[in-house]
């Protein structure tokens, strides 16, 4: 169960990051700011998890990293949105929000008799 568990968490993370980065180029503590803002602070990243969901996803060519200056004039590594993380994005929100309701029909179920 734990390694079902890390896939999901890890799946649901890089689907996040690609929708936050579907807004334009973040650095990776806007992202964070995004991700935390988006979910009312319900997930919290620290760094160790925010850092190497990135490395993977440039890995995989979905994102590109390229060195600039922040907002407050601090040198920063800002993510892109590559066409191929575009693609990824529209197709796994896709299969994550039908998944997501079957559960939640599942879940609201006040009956075991199948319909």
């Amino acid at each position: 169960m734990a390694d079902a568990e890390s896939d999901l968490l890890r799946s649901s993370l890089d689907l996040l990051i690609l929708k936050a980065l579907s807004w334009g180029p973040m650095h990776g503590y806007a992202i964070s700011e995004w991700i935390e803002g988006a979910t009312s602070d319900l997930l919290l990243l620290e760094e160790g998890t925010l850092y190497p969901a990135l490395h993977r996803l440039e890995r995989r060519k979905w994102i590109a990293a390229e060195w600039g200056l922040s907002e407050n004039n601090r040198h920063a590594k800002f993510y892109t949105l590559k066409p191929a993380g575009r693609a990824r994005y529209r197709a796994e929100a896709t299969v994550w929000h039908r998944h997501a309701e079957a559960i939640a029909v599942a879940l609201r179920r006040t009956s075991s008799e199948l319909l």
